[in-house]
């Protein structure tokens, strides 16, 4: 996976999978952890969200090819490396099926008990729609994830602390109660995905389950310790969750190529620490960064935060040790050499503004919602309806019944 090539000059880099690997192994975090081998997603679990016309396509497309599909590609966003944010490499279709794979894996743990926090630093890829990709994702974990969740979970909290707002999760769930999805994101109407104001706040029976939280320019950790905690401390109140997917993009870093804010890898993890507070149960994903050793770092850190490890400020040493001069240290100025500090755009009263908005939306969600549900054995790596019902079990049969009986009609929602 971290072989995959975006192209030269696009700021996506999945190396930096194999770079916070190695940080993670050099401070032997991987002791505090059980760790498993992501099975790969199947066509008919990645069907479960995206079109049967869009996972065909994406089994289909490769280098090769692409000179006869290029009508599919328009129709799915993606296009030739140098060209699109979402270009065609070989390998496409295994890599979508990896990181769908970890996160799906990291929802059943949860679901099972065999986890109270699962982490898939390979996932995140929120900008996903159900036909196309967008914004460097072409499937979206994150949702398969929570669909998982669903038929387990009567409501299941989403949060984003990407620097962009996370619009595919957000408009998978538009319409229904039972998943709150909450990004904290830069909006001005331009940056991209140019969606996440705070007055869009869902619709139908999820109206007021949307909760949007745009910032400016120049965030800094204290800033945002002002609307993170209490916003999330009152939607903890309200909603009442009974699992949690938190995805942790680092492009809100300070430094980050795409992202202007300030944010330091410790107030980044701080998020990660106020939310494991809540003793929900947690899948942590990753998410946007564009700054390979930021990224790396960051995602060292919580996953200390996670485990409750406490780790040195000295880096340990790894292959990678010289993308770390000249600090060689965890937390450190993340700004490039003579990079200028943003100027943080974001008054108090603005924030003030922000966080009585939120409440009052919350206030008007009039408590958490409920569902009736049915508790379900996990059906562990098999996925029952790709298989021929004839050829199942009877303890499989019932379990795909059973299944099929809590999927809620309003799971997920696709505009047209």
């Amino acid at each position: 996976m971290t072989r995959i090539y975006y192209g030269a000059h696009h700021p996506f880099k999945p190396h930096r999978m194999q770079v916070t690997h190695q940080l993670i192994l050099g401070y032997e975090l991987h002791k505090k952890m059980s760790c498993y081998k992501p099975h790969k997603a199947s066509e008919s679990e990645l069907k479960k969200f995206h079109t049967e016309e869009y996972i065909d396509f994406l089994l289909k497309i490769c280098p090769e090819n692409m000179d006869s599909m290029r009508e599919e590609m328009s129709n799915h966003n993606v296009g030739k490396i140098g060209e699109n944010d979402c270009p065609v490499f070989d390998g496409i279709f295994p890599y979508c099926q990896i990181l769908a794979g970890g996160s799906i894996d990291g929802a059943y743990r949860l679901i099972d008990g065999s986890a109270d926090i699962a982490i898939n630093w390979s996932g995140g890829f929120h900008h996903s729609r159900a036909d196309e990709a967008s914004g460097f994702c072409y499937i979206n974990d994150a949702v398969l994830a929570i669909i998982e969740m669903l038929k387990f979970y009567p409501r299941v909290l989403y949060i984003d602390i990407d620097v962009h707002h996370g619009d595919g999760v957000e408009e998978a769930f538009w319409a229904t109660d039972r998943v709150m999805t909450v990004s904290f994101h830069k909006y001005d109407g331009i940056f991209f995905p140019q969606t996440g104001d705070i007055v869009d706040i869902g619709e139908g029976s999820g109206k007021y389950t949307s909760i949007n939280v745009p910032l400016h320019d120049g965030m800094d950790d204290s800033s945002y310790e002002q609307v993170f905690k209490p916003i999330m401390r009152a939607i903890m109140g309200t909603y009442d969750p009974k699992c949690i997917v938190l995805q942790c993009g680092a492009d809100s870093l300070a430094g980050d190529r795409l992202g202007p804010w300030n944010l330091s890898v410790k107030a980044h993890g701080d998020c990660v620490d106020f939310m494991k507070s809540f003793n929900v149960p947690m899948l942590v994903v990753g998410g946007g960064g564009y700054v390979i050793r930021n990224v790396s770092r960051c995602w060292a850190w919580e996953t200390a935060v996670v485990t409750g490890t406490e780790v040195p400020n000295d880096l340990p040493w790894t292959d990678y040790w010289d993308y770390f001069a000249p600090s060689y240290q965890l937390h450190a100025d993340l700004r490039s050499k003579g990079a200028p500090y943003i100027k943080n755009r974001n008054t108090a009263q603005y924030l003030d503004g922000i966080r009585k908005q939120v409440f009052e939306n919350l206030r008007r969600l009039q408590g958490a919602p409920s569902v009736q549900m049915q508790e379900v054995p996990p059906p562990m790596y098999t996925d029952l309806d790709s298989e021929d019902e004839d050829k199942l079990t009877d303890d499989q049969k019932r379990v795909l019944q059973l299944e099929r009986s809590v999927e809620h009609p309003a799971e997920y929602f696709s505009t047209p």
